[in-house]
């Protein structure tokens, strides 16, 4: 079978960027994960992970190009995962990050399922839409104004002595 996917840039832009393709359901991630980098223009040479996602894209197990866990927290690698180990009718979402400096990341996503055409050449490239920025597009926190935020704010005044709540002579 064939598994078409949509993999959309997570940008802030009001242009969507996305390629449509086409892959084989028992090639690899490591497989998907080289059509992607090319079909966007990347050299392929920066690390990159898959992560399972769920329905509100939340972020899940990693998948990742190289082992690089200590002991026994092992990581499934994309060269050992087919597409079909991790992506079905039932999951149909991956989150996949490029270049861990720019963080590109892409939307994953299972669009159809569909019967091997005869004469087509897989992986298959089906639809381009848009052009991929220069740089990463930035990710918005919660607090981008670093004046709000205060990593040491506890709201204890810590020269008010008397309101500290502890005995002074504990020991």
């Amino acid at each position: 079978m064939i598994y078409r996917f949509r993999i959309v840039l997570d940008n802030d832009t009001e242009d969507d960027i996305f390629r449509d393709l086409e892959i084989r359901e028992t090639d690899t991630l490591e497989d998907l994960h080289n059509t992607i980098t090319q079909s966007f223009g990347f050299d392929g040479l920066e690390m990159a992970s898959f992560y399972i996602s769920n329905d509100t894209w939340e972020q899940g197990e990693e998948i990742s190009m190289f082992d690089v866990s200590e002991g026994a927290n092992t990581v499934r690698l994309m060269n050992e995962t087919t597409i079909n180990d991790v992506v079905h009718e039932m999951q149909t979402k991956l989150i996949y990050v490029y270049d861990f400096l720019s963080m590109w990341t892409f939307y994953v996503e299972l669009a159809e399922i569909v019967d091997e055409a005869e004469g087509t050449d897989y992986p298959n490239l089906m639809f381009v839409h848009g052009q991929i920025p220069d740089e990463a597009p930035t990710k918005n926190f919660e607090s981008d104004d670093l004046e709000e935020f205060d990593e040491f704010d506890d709201g204890y005044d810590v020269d008010d002595y008397d309101n500290l709540d502890f005995e002074e002579n504990w020991n």
